[in-house]
């Protein structure tokens, strides 16, 4: 009688994902000069001022159009990894994309306060900054870190 044969399993490799949307090293000012719309461009500013401030973090362009803070590199449950920013937005013709890596559970108190705005899987969509309260969207961005810095971001796209 032969002995049967032991199966070997090979040492799961991970993958890591090659997104479209890469970190560059284009100037953040300038593509933002860039933009066609005054207050658009008035409005990024502000926006760079209040994550630059929160996230400790330089802004880097993503892509041609996402300004990102921070880095961090993530695992999906299959074990493929990638790399992303912690917090960004995107200042598109209708609406600022603001990026809000740990997505929505937790703060439905503060979206009920902080006024006109929409949500996609993991970005809150803002025609203007002005009609939204800057400080509730500084509570959202705050817990939105804190939550990535534990590892607990969904890396959803818009």
């Amino acid at each position: 009688m032969t002995e049967p044969t032991k199966k070997t399993s090979k040492p799961k490799q991970i993958k890591k994902v090659e997104l479209k949307t890469k970190k560059t090293d284009e100037d953040v000012m300038a593509f933002i000069d860039k933009l066609e719309d005054e207050k658009k461009r008035d409005e990024s500013r502000i926006m760079l001022d209040i994550m630059k401030e929160l996230s400790g973090s330089e802004p880097k362009l993503w892509g041609g159009s996402i300004i990102g803070f921070g880095d961090i590199q993530y695992t999906y449950s299959t074990g493929r990894q990638g790399d992303w920013f912690k917090l960004g937005f995107s200042p598109r013709k209708a609406q600022h994309s603001i990026y809000i890596m740990s997505g929505f559970n937790g703060i439905e108190d503060e979206l009920s306060r902080l006024g006109t705005h929409k949500l996609g899987k993991g970005c809150l969509y803002v025609k203007s900054l002005e009609k939204i309260d800057l400080d509730v969207l500084k509570e959202i961005i705050s817990k939105s870190l804190k939550s990535v810095e534990n590892n607990n971001a969904i890396l959803a796209g818009c």
